[in-house]
């Protein structure tokens, strides 16, 4: 690492190899997936870069945003759901737990105030457990992971898994997964971590619920460069990358 300033104001100058990475794959932002159906389209988590993210993708219409927890890495990109509210003329579909929620509420008040003023995002809030629910079309079953203590809500539909900030699942959640054809999961890096996967762990876990294909998510820089990493992985097994997209 090294230091300049411009104007006064300190600046980093990154000398990771990822972060210097011509490879568009290594360029990675918050992580989040789009899901839709012929009819629906449903986002995981409102990251900071939300609105970029919801930009590059052009999309033009959104049904609802499912949360997996309260993070600020997760949550940080709701207010510019509003754009949306313009287009569509509705409140947002936003579906969390209760201490998502509250989270929701504090970060976002002025979006609950009584007194409405013109342009704050507008947002339905549906409270979710571990109960299955549909949205639209889309059926969801959410499963319980571990985040250390935090309870964190990982997500099934139809024969797809998407399991984000995890590093623990109990057997009676795994059953759950059991059955996917592809999983999206969590691999911070190689080192071990207090309350993520490491990219072992995440292959011995889709190895141990025998998931055909599996790409892992939420990667540190530390992890290293895309194509180097992709080259050691077994068969099956592949990182992540924006703008990734499959069908199942």
């Amino acid at each position: 690492m090294g230091t300049g300033t411009s104007s006064g104001v300190p600046m980093i100058a990154c000398s990771c190899k990822v972060c210097a990475s011509t490879d568009r794959k290594d360029k990675r932002l918050r992580s989040s997936i789009l899901v839709e159906s012929s009819t629906t389209r449903i986002v995981i988590d409102s990251t900071p870069d939300f609105r970029y993210q919801m930009l590059r993708a052009q999309i033009k219409h959104l049904d609802a945003i499912i949360f997996t927890h309260p993070h600020k890495d997760h949550v940080a990109g709701l207010d510019d759901v509003k754009a949306f509210n313009f287009f569509s003329g509705k409140p947002m579909q936003v579906f969390a737990n209760e201490m998502t929620q509250e989270v929701i509420i504090r970060e976002f008040p002025y979006a609950f105030a009584d007194t409405r003023y013109p342009g704050i995002p507008e947002i339905k809030l549906n409270t979710i457990a571990t109960e299955p629910f549909v949205v639209g079309d889309i059926p969801v079953i959410p499963i319980i992971v571990w985040h250390l203590k935090m309870p964190v809500l990982a997500f099934r539909f139809g024969k797809f898994t998407y399991i984000t900030d995890a590093n623990r699942i109990e057997e009676i959640e795994k059953v759950k997964i059991k059955g996917s054809e592809m999983v999206v999961v969590n691999a911070l890096r190689k080192e071990k971590h207090v309350s993520h996967f490491t990219l072992d762990e995440a292959i011995q876990l889709v190895n141990e619920l025998q998931v055909p294909t599996a790409y892992f998510t939420h990667i540190s820089h530390q992890l290293g460069l895309h194509e180097l990493i992709n080259s050691t992985l077994p068969k099956g097994r592949r990182l992540a990358y924006d703008g990734l997209q499959f069908e199942i």
